[in-house]
């Protein structure tokens, strides 16, 4: 089964951010270093919550990566102002960032459903719903 796109982008920001941030200056490793790849983590974070919750739970964990998302942003606005990363790069991770961000609103207006790589299926769930969810898993 493949991997819900918002998954996929998620994790490829995130690596990015990690693998970049490795190089700011050791003035900021506790300081913005920190605050960014916490957010980009804590937001990957909720997302596997949203995943992995029950259906009531959906909402609030979507508006919470919602947060975490525009704290994310916030970071690399100012990564970006202190110059520790390039108008370049800045533009890759905004585009980056503002493509998980359409992804996530994609999923709360629809009351969509996010497929986690690990997402436990129900015990008692009919097969034929389990062929359905899989079969539009696929079509992603």
């Amino acid at each position: 089964m493949k991997q819900s796109p918002i998954f996929a982008r998620t994790h490829d920001l995130v690596l990015w951010l990690l693998q970049r941030s490795e190089s700011f200056p050791r003035s900021q490793r506790f300081v913005l270093t920190k605050r960014l790849q916490d957010a980009a983590l804590d937001f990957q974070e909720t997302l596997v919550e949203a995943a992995l919750g029950q259906e009531q739970d959906l909402l609030g964990c979507l508006r919470q990566a919602d947060v975490e998302l525009g704290k994310l942003r916030f970071y690399l606005r100012l990564c970006h102002d202190l110059h520790l990363i390039s108008t370049d790069q800045y533009g890759h991770t905004a585009r980056m960032v503002n493509e998980v961000g359409r992804l996530l609103a994609g999923v709360g207006r629809e009351g969509g459903y996010i497929a986690a790589p690990a997402h436990a299926i129900p015990p008692d769930a009919r097969p034929e719903n389990v062929a359905a969810m899989i079969e539009t898993l696929q079509d992603q």
